[in-house]
């Protein structure tokens, strides 16, 4: 059994490639047309990590790091059979951004899990479906004011789905006091923005004490959104909780949503094919839970679109006790990062075609896509497995059903750059300008 040790010159290396890890994503070469980002600096990654194997060391400020993409040990990793691993610490940023569950241990994780899992059962899920809807065709609606007679428009439609996702948040969770949750979800967008651009300012330890007008509003947010401190930690565990929901909610599916019109623009064949099984099922009316339940098409774009453009880019256990994996033991305190968005691309995994757009790969269902059933993980897996993930189907499906069925869309050829970037989550860098076309 080999110890865990950091005192080699592979180490130094490996860092650096552990730092290039952390802002450059993979860009797959499917892209037809626009402009694109080059693709070198992943290139470069791809040849070390290719170079130091499935798992590989590397430091994080004072707590080691190891990086880990042998899917044996992802998979004993995300089971916490032994109850062995559990979750990083957030950082202060993270905090900030968003706690609740995903910060939880132990009895307090349980017990908020079991509290949270009833709302996310099927048939709670079947009385937001008109949520969904009502939300998508106000979108759909101004879509329309803006195609016009024309018949065509071109925008960003990132910011444009950020706020649709926004708002199906802000009804599902508030119902009648929508207006209510539509003034949470401002201030946790506005919060969200501040967080990403201290994240690409870099990390100053302490930083955060000073009194910048950044720093400052970020605290008045946190104010407002917490409201009397005197109340209880009850009410505060509720507000994480719903600001927890709302980053989950309206960041990672508008991510997923912007990305698949994204990759539909530049592969119009599916495009065509995903509108025709949607008209097929439901013609122009709205979406209906098992209609959705039985789309085919739409679930392997949604599938290879999560693979390819993974909205959360990495998970992070860290060992509470001394535990072996694999023939390294690791003491208490090491950080295991599972590299969700290059097991995604690993072609060892996936083959040789692990970086172009195949929905077809899912034909036989996700065991069978890639060589290891655990090599598609999008919403975590095990104990941990995302609690709404049902949730984000089933809203980004109601959204690119109805879409679908009233737009044609393609790449704006003069403004639209493909350069995927990670923040957060895996961004469009330079928005998200597609040209819409009424049917």
């Amino acid at each position: 059994m080999a110890p865990l040790t950091a005192s080699s010159a592979a180490t130094s290396r490996r860092t650096g490639a552990s730092g290039a890890l952390q802002t450059h994503p993979p860009f797959p070469p499917h892209h037809p047309s626009g402009r694109a980002v080059p693709p070198h600096r992943y290139e470069r990654i791809r040849q070390v990590l290719s170079a130091a194997g499935k798992t590989f060391f590397t430091w994080f400020g004072p707590v080691p790091r190891v990086m880990i993409m042998d899917p044996e040990l992802v998979r004993e990793i995300l089971s916490n059979k032994s109850g062995h691993f559990g979750r990083a610490s957030l950082s202060p940023l993270g905090r900030a951004l968003a706690s609740g569950l995903i910060s939880y241990h132990g009895g307090k994780w349980a017990k908020h899990r079991r509290i949270l899992n009833p709302a996310f059962h099927v048939e709670k899920l079947k009385q937001m479906l008109p949520a969904f809807s009502a939300c998508c065709g106000d979108l759909v609606g101004r879509w329309e004011n803006l195609v016009g007679q024309e018949g065509s428009y071109e925008l960003d439609v990132w910011p444009e789905l950020q706020n649709f996702t926004g708002d199906v948040i802000s009804r599902a969770a508030f119902g009648s006091s929508y207006e209510k949750g539509r003034r949470i979800f401002q201030l946790q967008v506005e919060l969200t923005q501040l967080i990403f651009q201290a994240i690409q300012s870099g990390y100053i330890p302490g930083y955060r004490f000073l009194p910048t007008p950044q720093n400052n509003r970020i605290k008045a947010i946190n104010r407002e959104e917490h409201g009397n401190k005197n109340a209880g930690m009850t009410s505060d565990e509720v507000v994480e909780e719903c600001k927890l929901f709302y980053f989950a909610g309206q960041e990672t599916v508008s991510v997923l949503l912007t990305w698949t019109m994204v990759v539909l623009s530049m592969h119009p064949e599916w495009q065509v094919r995903a509108r025709e099984e949607v008209l097929q099922v439901f013609g122009k009316n709205k979406p209906d839970f098992d209609g959705l339940s039985h789309l085919k098409i739409v679930t392997l774009i949604l599938y290879e679109v999560l693979r390819l453009y993974t909205p959360a880019i990495l998970i992070q256990k860290i060992t509470y006790k001394t535990v072996k994996l694999g023939n390294i033991v690791y003491p208490p305190g090491v950080l295991l990062v599972l590299p969700i968005v290059f097991i995604h691309h690993d072609p060892d995994l996936w083959g040789k075609d692990a970086s172009e757009f195949k929905p077809e790969r899912f034909a036989q269902g996700i065991t069978k896509a890639s060589k290891d059933q655990v090599a598609f993980f999008p919403f975590s897996g095990g104990p941990w497995v995302c609690i709404g993930q049902n949730f984000a189907l089933l809203e980004a499906k109601t959204a690119l059903c109805m879409i679908l069925q009233q737009f044609s869309f393609e790449l704006s050829p003069s403004s639209y750059t493909h350069a995927p970037r990670i923040l957060v989550t895996l961004q469009p860098q330079h928005g998200a300008q597609l040209r819409l076309h009424k049917l």
